[in-house]
């Protein structure tokens, strides 16, 4: 979940709205790679989430990693709430999960040596104080009432507005888990081409990111139980956003869409004050019930682009939004992936071929069949099997040319972290896939297993 954004100040005209977005126009030479992933914290004897609280909490690891890394606190309402260094944040979830939002960086070799050290860092405190951390889409064995809030006055807004809007969205919020990548666009048109193979494509990673069978101690029939959560969380907010693929779409398009994004919040004077369900729209007239008379800044438009959740969106940058939260290897798999994509234009143009007939109805059934089936999900005439495939083999070739090299020049591209991705092709067999393995095979239907064999 996103922090208090800076965007500037008044806005004076509705094109002011379009322009923010229009101003994330990069040249190539200028985009970068920022890589997010969140994982669950757990009490090694009891495997209980984490409290906030205690000397085996979230506070200990985010506190012990300010004084022995540099780190710089975020503080709201007086409690230890993030960090930050570097251009790099290290943030809660609503449940407790730790996020790391990853700098903006060139290549994906300095974005998985950033992954890295930072998990270093957090199992090093974690094996000092009797904690574990792990890597799936869903919590597999947690009740809603074992899983603490955060304090954070988003999250208590939210909290109290998700029971009204979807029945999913509390077990979004303190439950799921995800890695996602966000790349930057050269103009408008450039944006468009790749939110459109964004979004497209983002039930492949579903299928190939699939890491959350489990849910409440027992399988739960789905490759990614996550992708399900987030298909009955709040549908105002959230899916497959169709309008993208309309002749109209542009910044301007999504100005459109994101206005009648119902509001959260309006951030002041580092307090979250209660905007449920009103309209950015009456905010701009100076009629917003929450704060008569006054309009919003640019800052407040900012915060308000972080409230949408569709499976990629923009705000000065893309951000690819499907995946579950998964494995080490995985984490530096996502931005390779779409990387691979959408930087070279030569593999993007390849891309949109492939998903350029698909009608709406295609492409959220696509997303529906992803999250039961993964790999082995048919829609029509498209087998995501050999769909992934040919995705991938696009995305190499986008490495390949970009031709990025690693470890002091003795790796040439950044290729090899799509590795994990082609084994599971290969082997037909997602990280959902290899856990249900071991559910019914050595685990013998003991889930707890999961958390001695799969942590960091």
């Amino acid at each position: 979940m996103s922090i208090p954004q800076s965007g500037g100040g008044p806005i004076e005209s509705y094109e002011q709205m379009a322009e923010y977005l229009a101003s994330g126009c990069k040249p190539k030479e200028d985009w970068r790679i920022g890589t997010e992933h969140e994982k669950f914290g757990f009490c090694k004897d009891s495997l209980l989430p984490l409290p906030y609280e205690g000397e085996r909490s979230i506070h200990a690891v985010l506190s012990t990693l300010r004084d022995r890394h540099d780190w710089q606190e975020l503080r709201e309402g007086g409690k230890l709430i993030g960090l930050t260094k570097d251009g790099a944040n290290i943030s809660l979830e609503p449940g407790g999960a730790l996020e790391l939002s990853g700098a903006p960086l060139e290549t994906i070799h300095e974005t998985c040596d950033e992954v890295n050290i930072h998990l270093k860092e957090v199992k090093d405190i974690a094996d000092e104080i009797g904690v574990g951390f792990i890597g799936l889409g869903a919590a597999p064995t947690w009740m809603h009432e074992q899983m603490p809030l955060m304090p954070k006055g988003r999250y208590k807004l939210m909290d109290a507005y998700m029971g009204k809007v979807g029945t999913m969205g509390r077990t979004m919020m303190r439950r799921t888990s995800t890695v996602q990548v966000n790349l930057d666009y050269s103009s408008e048109a450039d944006m468009i081409q790749k939110l459109r193979v964004g979004i497209a494509l983002q039930p492949v990673a579903v299928a190939l990111f699939a890491n959350s069978p489990f849910f409440e101690g027992q399988p739960n029939g789905h490759k990614s139980w996550r992708s399900r959560v987030w298909r009955d969380t709040d549908n105002a907010r959230a899916g497959m956003i169709p309008f993208v693929f309309d002749d109209d779409f542009g910044f301007e398009r999504w100005v459109e869409y994101a206005l009648d994004v119902p509001m959260y919040f309006v951030y002041r004077d580092g307090k979250y004050i209660d905007a449920l369900g009103q309209s950015f729209r009456d905010f701009l007239d100076g009629k917003l019930p929450a704060l008569p008379g006054e309009k919003p800044t640019l800052s407040d438009w900012a915060d308000h682009l972080t409230t949408a959740f569709p499976e990629a969106r923009i705000k000065k940058y893309i951000e690819m939004r499907g995946a579950d939260g998964g494995p080490w290897r995985r984490l530096c798999a996502l931005p390779a992936f779409w990387v691979g994509l959408c930087y070279e234009q030569d593999s993007l143009d390849a891309a949109w071929d492939l998903v350029k007939d698909w009608d709406a109805e295609t492409r959220e059934e696509l997303r529906v069949a992803a999250s039961v089936d993964g790999l082995h999900a048919k829609v029509g005439n498209i087998d995501m099997h050999e769909l992934s495939k040919s995705v991938l083999e696009i995305a190499h070739a986008g490495l390949a040319k970009r031709a990025r090299p690693g470890a002091g020049g003795m790796i040439p591209d950044e290729t090899h972290f799509l590795n994990a991705l082609m084994e599971s092709v290969e082997t037909k067999k997602t990280p959902a896939d290899e856990l249900m393995d071991h559910y019914n095979g050595a685990w013998a239907g003991d889930l707890n297993r999961i958390f001695a064999e799969f942590s960091y």
